[in-house]
C-alpha cells in the first residue's frame, strides 16, 4: 500500500489521557490489540497499517472517537504527498502493532471455533455491536438458508455508523461482498475500495500494455475468429489510423513515422480494437487464466477508471470481466482486484445496457445463488439483484437484423417534440420494456435477451468465418448450448422474437426436439409471440441500399429471399411441430412501410408473410422497426403482449 495511503484499523474507545511519558504512550498503542478481535475474516484478514515518522512520532487521534462515544476506526494522520519522502517507521511501534496483529488473528480465530455465548462471554464486544458480530458468524454458516438471510439482513442495514460497514468491509468474506453486492439498494460503504494500481512507465501507454497482453496469450491453434481479431488489433496502432484518416493508406496497418503529424487519433479506437480482441480471447476457457496471470484483471481495471467519458470501452471491459467469471476458479482473483465494488456501482446505472452487462458479471460470481451461468450475449433483465420473489417462468427475447439484446426492445421514440409535455412524459419512458414494464406486471418472471451480430452486407472486412457463422443453423446451435448454459428449459417458457429472430426461435425449437438433452426445453414452451416474423419470406432481399448492398448481401438477408428453399422447410416442419405440441401463437403484422436508407420505403414483411399459419395474426398501424416497440405501457401493442403471456402461463403462475 502506498505510504500516501490511510491506515484503518477498527479499535476500541481509547481513553484520551495525556500522559508525558514514553510508556504511556506506547500502552495506548498496544490497546489496539483488544479491538482486532473485530477483525476477523473466513478466509483472509484485511490489515493494513503503517506509521510513520516526519521529525517526530505521530501519536493517534482519538478525538473522532470520542465524539461518537463508542467504537470507531482510527485514521492515522498519513494524508500527504506521495513523493513526499518519508522518514520511516521506528521500530517500536512497528513491534508493537506485529503482537496487534497477531493478538487478532488469535482473537479472530476463538470467535469462529468458539459456540457464540462463550465468544461474547470472553471478547470485548460492545452490545449493541453484538448484532454486527452475529450476523457476520452466521454469513459463514454452513446453513445455506442462515447464509443468505444472514447477507439479506446486513445490505439491510442503511442507519449504521461509517466504522461498521467497514468493519464488515474488512471482515466478510467472498460470498458475502459478492451477496451484498447483488443486493438491492446496498450501502456502498460495505465495499472496500479498489487496491492501487501498480505504477507504470509514464512512457509505457495504455495501448502498449494491451499489445503486450495480448501478444502473450497463444496465437496459434486458435479459433480463425480469435487469430483474425487479435491480427487485427495487434497491427493497428495511432500512427497506422493517423496516416489512414489523413489520406495515406498503410497496408498491413504498418504506419509511416510521420503520419502523426498529419492527423490526430483519439487512443479509444485503437483500445476498442484491442478490447475487442481480449472479448474474444476470454471465451476460450484456457485463455482466461492467462489474461488474469499476465496482470489483464489490473490493466482493465486502469483502462476502466481512466476511460469514464467512453461508456463503450467500460461495458466491452465489464463483458470481459463477465466471460472470466464463468470459471469459478477465477473468482477469487477477480474479487481480490477489487472488481465487485466496480461492479455493484455499476449496477446502478440508469443505462440499461450497463447495468446489465454488471448484473451479468455478478450473476457469474455469484455461485451462492445462482445455478445458471450467462454466457456471453445472453442477459438477464429481471431479476437483476438477488430475490426472495420465486421465479416461476422463464421471457426469451430474441431480436432480429440489425436488433440487439436491449435497443430493439425500448419503447417508440415520442413523436412529440423533446420539451413538449404530454400526458405521457419522461416519467412513463423506459429504455427496455420488458425489463420495467414486464417485470413490474409479472415479478414470478425471468426475463432473459440474447445477442448476436447481424448485418445487411459482407462488404467490410470480416472473420474468414463469418459466413458460416452467420447461417441460421449454425446460431440456432450456438444460442442452444448457451441458453442451456442459463437454465433455460427448466421452468415454462414464452419466446418473443422479431423479425428474422422468429426464424431463429423456431429453429431452435425444431433442433432441440431432436437432441434428448433439450427435451425439457421443448416441453415446457407454452407460447411464442412474432412481431413480423417473415416466415414466407422479406421484401428487404429484393432490394438495394445501394450498390455494395446489392453486390454483396449478407448471409442473413439472403436467409430472407421469399424464393428460399431452406425458408420454406422451416415453415412447413414448424407450422406441424407447432401443432403436435399445441402452442399458443400470437403474431404481430407491420401495416407501414419502413423507411430504408435514403430512397427506399417498404413493408420490410408484408402481412401475408408475418402469418404463420396457426394462432391469431394482428396488424397494427406501425412498421418494422416500431412493431416491437410499444408508445406507453397503456398501448394496444404492449397490452395485449401482457394479456397473451398471462394467459399462457395462467396454470403456472397460479392465475385464474
Amino acid at each position: 500500500m502506498s505510504l500516501a495511503a490511510y491506515c484503518m484499523i477498527c479499535c476500541r474507545r481509547i481513553g484520551t489521557s495525556r500522559s508525558t511519558k514514553s510508556d504511556r504512550q506506547w500502552k495506548d498503542i498496544r490497546k489496539i490489540a483488544t479491538v482486532t478481535s473485530s477483525l476477523f475474516l473466513g478466509g483472509c484478514l484485511f490489515i493494513t497499517y503503517e506509521v510513520l515518522l516526519q521529525k517526530k512520532h505521530r501519536t493517534l487521534d482519538t478525538e473522532a472517537v470520542e465524539q461518537e462515544n463508542m467504537k470507531s476506526y482510527i485514521y492515522v494522520d498519513t494524508i500527504v504527498s506521495a513523493q513526499r519522502d518519508l522518514q520511516g517507521i521506528t521500530n517500536k511501534a512497528r513491534k508493537e502493532l506485529h503482537q496487534a496483529v497477531r493478538r487478532a488473528i488469535v482473537a479472530s480465530a476463538k470467535f469462529f471455533k468458539t459456540p457464540i455465548d462463550e465468544t461474547f462471554s470472553n471478547l470485548s464486544v460492545d452490545a449493541h455491536e453484538c448484532a454486527m458480530w452475529l450476523l457476520l458468524k452466521r454469513t459463514q454458516s454452513k446453513n445455506r438458508t442462515v447464509r443468505l438471510q444472514a447477507v439479506q439482513d446486513l445490505a439491510a442495514n442503511h442507519h449504521w455508523h461509517d466504522y461498521q460497514y467497514r468493519t464488515v468491509a474488512q471482515a466478510c468474506d467472498m460470498k458475502t461482498i459478492i451477496g451484498l453486492a447483488r443486493s438491492k439498494d446496498v450501502d456502498y460503504r460495505f465495499f472496500l475500495p479498489p487496491p492501487m494500481l501498480p505504477k507504470v512507465d509514464d512512457e509505457y501507454s495504455t495501448e502498449d500494455e494491451l499489445h503486450h497482453l495480448l501478444s502473450s496469450l497463444p496465437q496459434t491453434e486458435l479459433d480463425k475468429c480469435v487469430q483474425y481479431f487479435t491480427s487485427l488489433a495487434l497491427r493497428e496502432s495511432s500512427q497506422s489510423l493517423a496516416a489512414q484518416r489523413g489520406g495515406l493508406w498503410c497496408f498491413g496497418g504498418n504506419g509511416l513515422p510521420y503520419a502523426e503529424s498529419l492527423s490526430l487519433v483519439p487512443s479509444e479506437k485503437v483500445e476498442i480494437f484491442c478490447l475487442q480482441a481480449l472479448v474474444k480471447h476470454s471465451k476460450v476457457s484456457t485463455h482466461c487464466e492467462k489474461i488474469v496471470a499476465k496482470g489483464g484483471l489490473q490493466l482493465l481495471q486502469r483502462i476502466y477508471q481512466l476511460r469514464q467519458d467512453s461508456a463503450k470501452i467500460r461495458r466491452t471491459i465489464v463483458r470481459i470481466i463477465g466471460n472470466l467469471a464463468l470459471h469459478e476458479r477465477l473468482h477469487p482473483a477477480i474479487v481480490c482486484s477489487g472488481w465487485v465494488s466496480l461492479l455493484a456501482e455499476e449496477l446502478k446505472s440508469p443505462r440499461i445496457i450497463q447495468c446489465s452487462h454488471a448484473a451479468r458479471a455478478l450473476a457469474n460470481l455469484d455461485r451462492d445463488t445462482v445455478q445458471e451461468k450467462y454466457p456471453d450475449g445472453v442477459y438477464v433483465l429481471h431479476p437483476q439483484c438477488r430475490t426472495s420473489e420465486p421465479i416461476k417462468a422463464d421471457i426469451l427475447f430474441v431480436h432480429g437484423l440489425l436488433g440487439a439484446a436491449f435497443k430493439t426492445w425500448r419503447q417508440q421514440d415520442s413523436e412529440q417534440p423533446p420539451n413538449t409535455k404530454g400526458a405521457h412524459d419522461a416519467d412513463d419512458y423506459t429504455e427496455c420494456w420488458p425489463k420495467t414494464w414486464l417485470a413490474s406486471d409479472i415479478p414470478a418472471l425471468r426475463i432473459v435477451s440474447v445477442e448476436y451480430d447481424t448485418q445487411l452486407s459482407d462488404w467490410k472486412a470480416k472473420c474468414p468465418d463469418d459466413n458460416y457463422r452467420k447461417s441460421i443453423p449454425y446460431r440456432s446451435n450456438e444460442l442452444l448450448n448457451k441458453l442451456k448454459s442459463a437454465g433455460v428449459g427448466e421452468r415454462p417458457i414464452i419466446w418473443v422474437s422479431h423479425s428474422m429472430g422468429g426464424l431463429l426461435v423456431k429453429k431452435m425449437l425444431l433442433d432441440a426436439s431432436r437432441n434428448t438433452e433439450m427435451k425439457a426445453l421443448v416441453k415446457n414452451t407454452r407460447g411464442i409471440l412474432f412481431y413480423s416474423v417473415p416466415h414466407h419470406g422479406s421484401r428487404l432481399a429484393e432490394y438495394s441500399v445501394n450498390a455494395r448492398f446489392l453486390l454483396f448481401p449478407s448471409v442473413e438477408v439472403k436467409e430472407l429471399s421469399k424464393d428460399s428453399p431452406a425458408l420454406k422447410q422451416l415453415n412447413e416442419s414448424f407450422l406441424e411441430f407447432a401443432k403436435e405440441n399445441n402452442y399458443k401463437v400470437l403474431s404481430f403484422a407491420e401495416k407501414l412501410p419502413t423507411r430504408i436508407g435514403r430512397m427506399v420505403k417498404l413493408h420490410v414483411v408484408p402481412v401475408e408473410s408475418a402469418g404463420l399459419g396457426t394462432g391469431e395474426l394482428i396488424p397494427v398501424d406501425v412498421n418494422h422497426l416500431n412493431i416491437c416497440k410499444p408508445k406507453r405501457k397503456d398501448s394496444f401493442i404492449y397490452k395485449r403482449t401482457l394479456h397473451f403471456i398471462q394467459d399462457a402461463l395462467a396454470e403456472d403462475l397460479g392465475g385464474p
